[in-house]
């Protein structure tokens, strides 16, 4: 593990594709860039990308997010939405569960912490 700065866009890794799981909607796929893992494998850092598509969540992990493009809408399981767009950023907690949907293509800056049980 080196100390060095990471600059998102150098040294790029190589992407990893797939489909998130609990499709509700559409036929979603992701793409996800980890630039940064910790030596604990607690905290990643990131670019994930997604296109139209809606799918359950369950977060046993925080993150924080900023959308570089695209727009997504998060609804929890109380039926309260909260629409997101390029420029904003958020967090969810850990123990949030509901829906993310794709409404345009996105892609977010993401940065987790996924707590030891």
């Amino acid at each position: 593990m080196s100390n060095s700065i990471i600059r998102f866009g150098e040294n790029a890794p190589a992407a990893e594709t797939g489909k998130p799981n609990n499709i509700v909607s559409g036929t979603p796929e992701t793409r996800v860039q980890n630039y940064y893992s910790d030596a604990s494998e607690q905290f990643f850092a990131g670019i994930w990308e997604s296109s139209v598509g809606k799918w359950r969540i369950s977060y046993t992990e925080e993150e924080f997010c900023t959308l570089l493009e695209g727009k997504a809408v998060l609804t929890d399981d109380a039926g309260r939405s909260r629409s997101f767009v390029k420029g904003d950023a958020f967090v969810i907690p850990s123990g949030f569960t509901g829906t993310w949907e794709t409404v345009e293509p996105v892609k977010k800056y993401y940065a987790i912490f996924e707590a030891r049980k």
